[in-house]
């Protein structure tokens, strides 16, 4: 196909969700390189997000532009031989063996703490934060973990087991606020490195190991922001993990970003450059893997309030930029940019969404009340 071909394929795709490019609106785009348009078409998603990050276009509202190309639904118009490539290979190889356990540590949490701090709320909660009666980001993340002691009906004495329990903020409060003990893993060195140091002085103790390699027995778990690194063909082993490790009667609540439909693979450019051997469960392979394990509780979705959260993420990694460029480039600075607000743009779409479940081994006597 030729290259006036090849733009106007994919100028018409853009138009047909309002998106021009050299438009006056803040979601239409602005091409720099001419190469863009069959490199788009030719990778797909890698090529959309690569292509931005080198310069070759740009879009004063990211997330905008990606709320318009998701309701439309043209991320499957343009599905390149390669995305195929890479489901076949989902298929044959366990990305969340306990051989690449570790990558996503190293690769995405490990970069550096001072981007987390710069980017998040005092607590350092790298998850949705919960906005009603929320003013602010700080407030919508103590919100959120409130909510999931409240959920967990935490009591003092009692013991919890946090599996991803990033730079220990869901830890910290809950011993704080609870009067819990709590044991926390997590597969990045630098965030055990700072969450020891964060929960200093509490009863709270950090390990750094895959989540197959816990001990002991817990009244409650938890589990935020985990389940996205465990891979498909891992989701028996992850559930029964946690029935292994938790009382009769005790409860399990997992957090998590839940995919509309059932699939093997993330997005191309967000596994290559943010979340290396990740993938989104569906609420249906959440149940097949839970299934003779658990009984559901309570499954709660409140996915609208990771737009406002990943905006807020946004704004305070872009106010802070001026002291992160000594550590990070001006590349890394256009894909998190893209990272962040295509994520936003995709929640406001509601293609993906954030659930809140509840399980318990037997069922709760006379049932589960919910403390929203």
């Amino acid at each position: 196909m030729k290259k006036s071909e090849l733009k106007k394929t994919a100028c018409e795709l853009l138009e047909s969700a309002s998106i021009k490019v050299g438009g006056s609106n803040p979601w239409d785009i602005q091409v720099h390189n001419e190469g863009f348009y069959a490199r788009v078409l030719a990778k797909g998603s890698l090529g959309l997000g690569e292509s931005y990050m080198e310069g070759w276009w740009e879009c004063e509202k990211l997330d905008e532009f990606f709320f318009r190309i998701l309701s439309q639904g043209l991320d499957r118009a343009v599905i390149p031989f390669s995305d195929s490539l890479k489901i076949f290979k989902a298929r044959i190889i366990n990305m969340g063996s306990r051989s690449k356990a570790f990558d996503v540590g190293r690769k995405h949490y490990d970069i550096g703490n001072r981007i987390y701090r710069q980017m998040l709320d005092k607590l350092m909660i790298y998850s949705c934060g919960y906005w009603k009666n929320a003013a602010d980001l700080n407030e919508a993340q103590e919100n959120k973990l409130d909510l999931i002691c409240r959920k967990l009906k935490l009591k003092p004495g009692m013991k919890l087991l946090d599996i991803g329990c990033g730079w220990g903020g869901t830890a910290r409060y809950a011993a704080e606020k609870y009067g819990v003990s709590v044991e926390g893993v997590t597969v990045s060195e630098q965030q055990a490195k700072l969450a020891k140091e964060l929960c200093e002085g509490l009863p709270v103790n950090i390990h750094l190991q895959d989540y197959r390699s816990i001990t002991g027995v817990y009244d409650r778990i938890v589990s935020v922001g985990m389940m996205e690194h465990v891979g498909v063909k891992n989701y028996a082993t992850y559930f029964k993990v946690a029935r292994e490790h938790l009382t009769r009667d005790g409860l399990f609540l997992l957090h998590t970003i839940g995919s509309n439909t059932s699939k093997i693979s993330l997005d191309p450019w967000i596994e290559r450059y943010i979340f290396t051997n990740s993938m989104l469960p569906s609420g249906k392979q959440i149940l097949n893997a839970s299934e003779d394990r658990f009984i559901v509780e309570n499954w709660h979705n409140f996915g609208a309030d990771y737009d406002r959260t990943l905006l807020c993420w946004y704004g305070n990694f872009k106010a802070g930029w001026g002291d992160l460029k000594e550590y990070y480039d001006d590349t890394f600075y256009r894909m998190w940019e893209y990272y962040l607000l295509a994520c936003a743009g995709c929640f406001r779409a509601r293609k993906i969404q954030l659930w809140q479940i509840v399980f318990s081994p037997h069922g709760v006597p006379g049932g589960y009340v919910v403390p929203y």
